[in-house]
């Protein structure tokens, strides 16, 4: 089978395209998100991705971290909540470089649990931030690191 040079440059050209389109919000996901993460202010990390530094400490949010981590390279985090209305767990490291460590967007209707590891780069305060019905709830822990993971 030849395929001629016109119906060539036509495929390359839809095919182009198509790959500039589905790209395209990606990138600017992208560039919201390095915001967020590339603030070196536990506050500042707030406002560029939720909006507000302003939490209210909840009882239903589960924050499941070691008090002791031997290692601050891989740190096991686990967040669940059994709060209606999920639209995203994230979780900050208040000594961190960068605070804002992970962050998740929950599809409606689904469970909202994950789990994860982080970096500390030292011993500090790791707060879970679920954001649900349009509001912020959190919950806290500090979290002894005996050796660093991340300079800075």
């Amino acid at each position: 089978m030849t395929v001629s040079r016109r119906k060539f440059l036509n495929l390359l050209t839809v095919g182009s395209t198509a790959c500039l389109a589905l790209l395209t919000p990606i990138t600017s996901w992208a560039a919201w998100a390095s915001d967020a993460f590339n603030a070196t202010k536990v506050d500042d990390a707030f406002n560029n991705l939720l909006g507000s530094a302003s939490t209210t400490e909840s009882d239903e949010v589960k924050l499941k971290v070691p008090k002791i981590a031997e290692n601050g390279g891989a740190v096991p985090v686990s967040v669940k909540t059994s709060m209606k209305d999920v639209e995203s767990i994230s979780i900050f490291v208040k000594d961190n470089p960068q605070p804002l460590t992970a962050s998740f967007t929950i599809p409606a209707g689904t469970v909202a649990d994950i789990s994860t590891r982080i970096r500390l780069a030292q011993t500090s305060t790791v707060t879970a931030v679920i954001k649900a019905g349009g509001k912020l709830y959190s919950k806290s822990q500090e979290v002894k690191v005996t050796i660093g993971g991340c300079g800075g």
